[in-house]
């Protein structure tokens, strides 16, 4: 258990729970993480699906790093249906940890670790080349700056594999959302993709290492014989919408020419 000085530096989240869901929030007018009670490893935010758009490009990862545990929906879902990856959560805040067991985020074994850390130190000097990362690290008060300077998108693509994928959850009604794109842009070499979820008003950005974007345009929507036939239709409509951004001549996404920035 962390000291008292050391929580008190940290928002206390609370648990809002209905007849069918449980939800983490920092306050109650923006729900952090939600699951479903019956159905713990399913995604219940349209934006967390989108995420998992990295399947398109790499639907074997053997390495995934997460920074912010929330509720833990990618983490169970990529621990429940990738029994091959090794996954690292790395999440700042103990209260958030503390409530790991309310929400069935799994124990800590030989594959599935979350540790209480700094994003941006995991990133730096991660434990190992990672083939995808995803970043969904907000607190009370939104994106902390550590976790989205020019800097800490570098460290993300120096942590990655030669064709590793970054996954970036943004809020687009952040002031600064186009300068977070552009960094992202930036730290890729712009190749990047953008794809925006509607109905909560998140964006989610793709980076990559080499050529891996560009390849997938022509990729069709098939179901890896690996992965698991219900999951991969709770995921079908939001994937579907990742190949289609992809494969518009015009987009969001600054890298949709795959040139390089100067």
């Amino acid at each position: 258990m962390p000291d008292t000085a050391d929580a008190e530096q940290h928002v206390k989240p609370f648990v809002y729970e209905t007849l069918t869901t449980k939800a983490l929030h920092f306050s109650i007018c923006e729900i952090q993480s939600r699951m479903q009670s019956l159905k713990p490893l399913a995604l219940d935010l349209d934006y967390t699906r989108t995420m998992m758009g990295f399947l398109l490009f790499n639907d074997r990862p053997d390495t995934i790093g997460m920074i912010g545990l929330g509720g833990g929906s990618l983490a169970k879902f990529c621990h429940g249906y990738l029994p091959k990856a090794r996954i690292d959560v790395v999440e700042i805040n103990p209260h958030v940890i503390a409530l790991r067991d309310t929400f069935h985020v799994p124990p800590d074994s030989s594959r599935f670790k979350v540790r209480r850390g700094d994003g941006a130190d995991f990133v730096r000097s991660p434990p190992h080349r990672l083939d995808v990362l995803m970043v969904d690290g907000y607190d009370a008060d939104g994106i902390p700056p550590a976790l989205c300077s020019q800097a800490f998108y570098d460290d993300c693509r120096d942590a990655l594999q030669p064709e590793g994928l970054l996954v970036v959850n943004l809020h687009r009604g952040h002031c600064d959302y186009a300068l977070h794109v552009d960094r992202i842009s930036r730290a890729f070499d712009g190749r990047t993709l953008v794809v925006r979820d509607v109905d909560c008003g998140n964006s989610i950005v793709f980076g990559c290492h080499g050529r891996r974007l560009e390849r997938a345009r022509t990729a069709q929507l098939r179901r890896p014989r690996h992965f698991d036939v219900a999951a991969w239709e709770e995921l079908a409509a939001s994937l579907a919408e990742v190949l289609g951004e992809l494969r518009k001549p015009t987009a969001e996404g600054v890298g949709r020419e795959w040139r390089t920035r100067r």
